[in-house]
């Protein structure tokens, strides 16, 4: 039973950590990644599709991201969608593919970013405290219908936690490299 708990909780902190990563992926960088424009939906005959099922996105250089459109009809829709997206990207089409040129981030901006970064990983460690409050209030049921020993019950709780503290390393790791990448470039 207490095994069954800990591989819950394990699981549910892992989705947490990977919610974590992929809100900040989200977060500019001065660098272009094709991972930046995942969020946007097109209209595509009065149903919202994801650019990435519409198009192929790729890294052109450091700056600029390419997107090649399938359907050519389509151009002008996905060119709206990465306008009026809150990115404040300024796409240019040429020919079947639009370029997303990436203006550079000013220091300002940076700092900025790093706070939404750190509020994000604020959120994470949450979570993540949740999962293991959850864990725990388990393990004190299981106390009350004894069917666990209060020294079972200590082992439990001692184990959740060391899998907590391994999960708010991770998310603390995650924001330290957004932090790098943020600043270095």
């Amino acid at each position: 039973m207490i095994n069954e708990i800990k591989k819950d909780t394990q699981v549910r902190m892992e989705k947490s950590l990977e919610t974590f990563k992929s809100h900040i992926v989200k977060v500019r960088t001065g660098r272009a990644q094709p991972s930046l424009l995942d969020g946007i939906q097109v209209d595509y005959y009065g149903a919202a599709t994801p650019l990435r099922q519409l198009a192929n996105v790729v890294a052109e250089d450091a700056r600029t991201l390419a997107v090649t459109v399938f359907d050519r009809s389509l151009i002008s829709a996905v060119e709206k969608a990465i306008l009026t997206s809150d990115l404040g990207l300024n796409p240019s089409s040429a020919g079947t593919t639009i370029r997303v040129p990436l203006p550079p981030l000013t220091e300002e901006r940076r700092r900025d970013l790093i706070k939404i970064v750190k509020s994000e990983a604020e959120q994470g460690k949450v979570a993540v405290r949740n999962v293991r409050r959850d864990a725990n209030d388990q393990i004190k049921a299981l106390l009350k219908d004894k069917e666990i020993s209060e020294d079972e019950e200590r082992k439990a709780q001692d184990e959740i936690q060391k899998i907590t503290d391994t999960f708010i390393k991770k998310v603390d790791e995650a924001l330290a490299e957004k932090e790098k990448e943020l600043l270095d470039f």
